[in-house]
């Protein structure tokens, strides 16, 4: 095999809360999920030792070279596994700045695709880089329904109750993380945890309960940075949806639909005012080297943890 390519998904964050502070981290407790807005990573093997990444579409021109998650990702990889170099083109679909977890998903992504080409199925060596290079991307490794704690390393796979349906609002300017939380610590903002109780919720069969329990701690922070973010999640929530919110540190806002023909009807009612996506929630993916059946097994060893309270908070 001498290439291999690969759907890096992006992320919504259903809950966000911030439980602690320390050694220049926050110390988050979030429900995140995969969805089908993706970017596509392709791989190539090189007779040389060059790791080359092009991209193209949506914002590969605002990422700069030494800001490149791909890039290091691909370094990282060839360096703990000595493998050779790599040809990598990236094709953007998930919008950068907006709280989707592009970045990220794009590093998770190259380090699926060279794990695939090269034959290697060391999951947690693979889980270790992915770690260093940031905080979501070993959660976007595999993706599906998570509880992220910690800074959002720690992964808690969750069997995924059903497919929902989201409307995603991209409003026009981003949203930057450092800043947002810098306002949030500054505002001295206050957020009652939500998340035990979305995933309680979840767990018990009850999805409009858990959608309508939704918070993200940082939404008041990345209204004052980014007017627009106010805005779109006031038009979500006149939708009559299961439940609205802001994703990450924003800007991109989201409202959960239980079919695609409800999330579709709304878009139209929003098309030509705001950049509107219906994408549809995803499950979590195998690594390289890990049958169907060990991915499920990991998925039932966080149902088992979740619900005899085995929960760690950082």
């Amino acid at each position: 095999m001498n290439r291999i390519c690969v759907r890096a998904c992006a992320k919504i964050n259903l809950t966000l809360d911030i439980v602690g502070a320390g050694g220049g981290f926050h110390a988050i407790d979030s429900l995140a999920v995969t969805v089908s807005l993706a970017d596509r990573v392709c791989v190539r093997r090189r007779r040389d030792e060059r790791i080359v990444v092009r991209m193209r579409g949506v914002g590969s021109e605002d990422i700069p070279p030494q800001q490149n998650n791909a890039v290091r990702a691909a370094r990282a990889f060839a360096a703990r596994f000595h493998t050779g170099g790599a040809e990598i083109t990236i094709v953007k679909r998930i919008p950068v700045g907006a709280g989707l977890g592009g970045s990220s998903a794009d590093a998770a992504g190259v380090l699926r695709a060279m794990a695939g080409l090269y034959g290697i199925g060391d999951a947690a060596a693979l889980k270790t880089i992915a770690d260093e290079l940031g905080s979501d991307t070993g959660y976007l490794l595999t993706g599906g329904l998570a509880r992220l704690t910690g800074r959002g390393e720690q992964v808690q796979a969750l069997a995924q109750p059903l497919p929902l349906y989201v409307l995603l609002l991209i409003p026009a300017g981003g949203v930057s993380t450092a800043a947002c939380y810098a306002a949030y610590d500054d505002m001295g903002a206050v957020c009652t945890p939500c998340t035990q109780r979305v995933c309680a919720a979840l767990a018990a069969g009850e999805t409009a309960a858990a959608a309508a329990a939704m918070q993200n701690a940082l939404t008041m922070p990345a209204m004052r940075l980014n007017g627009d973010v106010e805005k779109a999640l006031r038009q979500l929530r006149a939708f009559p949806s299961l439940g609205a919110g802001m994703t990450g540190s924003g800007s991109a806002c989201f409202a959960l639909f239980a079919t695609r023909a409800q999330c579709l009807r709304a878009r139209r009612r929003v098309a030509g005012a705001w950049r509107a996506l219906c994408v549809r929630t995803t499950e979590r993916v195998a690594l390289p080297g890990e049958t169907k059946h060990e991915a499920g097994a990991r998925v039932r060893r966080g149902e088992k943890r979740r619900k005899h309270g085995r929960t760690h908070h950082r």
